[in-house]
């Protein structure tokens, strides 16, 4: 009878099959969730104008739903270590999916309001979880590349957002592009067949049945026996009690990762909520302002990507707090009067290192914590982020509210990013504990 180390099965397993499989699910729950999360950045200007909505009112009405991102991913981040990242994962997309749906029959704020926090419920469950399966199934050496691949779905959905609006929102009104929400929900009985179960979890419920059979497929170069005992650290752990991300000598690091994702999420959604609206203010057409929309997100593409492959080469949170600063810069830019070129670039970069910065901060966060508490610490990580996300939208409304120059609001905007590349310096500087968790062996 062989001992088989899963994580080092997992680790050293040839990219394969099994791996493109994960990672095309994983993205395209991803695309769905930012279609729902930049859809209101594209619809705003047409909202504010419909229900004569001033700025105030039009930040508070986008901060709903991320309220409920950050109760969903405070909720369904930890629930998931303990029933699953499948169910997670599958109530999750149902909510925000069903719930944008509905958003298209909202005929006033409050309704409409109400759909929103729904819908953030789902997105921010969705989010902690499938970037915990990517991680958990990707090999060690693509680890940060994958998952940065797979994230690189939630800018997809943005773009998919901002070009739909340029051709839905003139024809058809800003209803339709809610209802274009229904098409997920037709693929969920796929999503559901095909997505696996954490393996981790499987041990840690004794389905090693289960388990070994998805291992077969991480790794078929190795052969498992039926009789080869599995071993994995950190299946039987303290449990899932926020109080374990303060343990063995992660305090410092958890509340820096907090830190930056609290800077980092209120950047991306003062932009994705703003953007378009702001340069509506400065005299360019909705249509030219949805496109600046579509280049934030192409960004955050090249950014997720590029940051993923330099994080397997190098030190990830000192790659993040180099994309920290540079997004202070080029959002500071952003109020110039500059050429088009120059201003698309500009956005461009914003994006990679605002959107794109994002995508490494949940990579960094999973690498960061054990199996045991990865989703929980997703979870608040992404939680007390929202907080950030919350601030964005009304930030920027209660800047337009007393009308201050352009230039003005965007350098408010780049302060976060200096503090999160702070915070990130911080965080790799600190010496992780070297104690090793003891391992579980599967059960007999």
């Amino acid at each position: 009878m062989r001992k088989i180390d899963v994580h080092d099965l997992i680790d050293h397993a040839r990219f394969g099959r099994f791996h493109w499989m994960v990672m095309a699910w994983c993205a395209l729950l991803l695309i769905f969730d930012g279609y729902d999360l930049f859809i209101y950045g594209v619809v705003l200007p047409v909202l504010m104008k419909d229900w004569g909505l001033t700025p105030l009112q039009a930040g508070a009405l986008g901060s709903y739903a991320l309220f409920g991102m950050m109760f969903g991913a405070l909720i369904f981040g930890t629930l998931a270590d303990r029933f699953g990242r499948k169910k997670g994962i599958a109530i999750c997309f149902v909510l925000f999916s069903g719930s944008t749906v509905l958003n298209g029959f909202a005929g006033s704020p409050t309704e409409f309001g109400i759909c929103r926090f729904l819908a953030g419920l789902g997105c921010g469950g969705l989010m902690p979880n499938v970037v915990a399966l990517m991680n958990e199934y990707a090999p060690k050496k693509l680890r940060n590349t994958l998952v940065a691949i797979m994230f690189s779905g939630y800018s997809v959905g943005g773009m998919l957002s901002a070009g739909l609006g340029i051709y839905l929102l003139p024809r058809f009104g800003w209803q339709t592009m809610f209802f274009a929400a229904l098409v997920p929900l037709l693929l969920l009985p796929l999503i559901l067949w095909f997505l696996p179960e954490s393996v981790g979890f499987l041990l840690r419920q004794e389905r090693t049945g289960q388990a070994r059979a998805i291992l077969r497929r991480v790794a078929p170069e190795h052969d498992l026996q039926p009789d080869d005992r599995l071993e994995m650290a950190e299946t039987k752990g303290a449990g899932a009690s926020v109080l374990e991300l303060f343990r063995g000598g992660r305090a410092l690091r958890t509340l820096m990762l907090w830190t930056a994702f609290f800077c980092c999420l209120l950047m991306v959604y003062a932009l994705s909520s703003w953007l378009p609206k702001l340069m509506a203010n400065a005299g360019y057409s909705l249509g030219s302002s949805l496109s600046f929309l579509l280049a934030l997100n192409v960004g955050a593409v090249v950014g997720a990507i590029a940051g993923g492959w330099l994080g397997d080469r190098m030190n990830l949170p000192r790659v993040l707090a180099t994309f920290f600063l540079l997004a202070a810069v080029s959002i500071g830019l952003l109020g110039i009067k500059s050429p088009m070129p120059v201003l698309y670039l500009l956005i461009g970069v914003a994006g990679a290192t605002t959107i794109g910065s994002q995508i490494l901060l949940y990579a960094c966060g999973a690498q960061f914590y054990g199996l045991s508490i990865r989703s929980t610490g997703l979870g608040w990580a992404s939680g007390i982020g929202r907080n950030g996300a919350i601030v964005g939208p009304l930030l920027g409304g209660a800047l337009l509210g007393i009308n201050l120059p352009l230039q003005m609001n965007f350098l408010a905007f780049a302060v976060p990013g200096v503090i999160a590349a702070l915070a990130m310096t911080l965080f790799s500087l600190r010496r992780p504990d070297a104690a090793t968790p003891a391992v579980a062996p599967e059960p007999a």
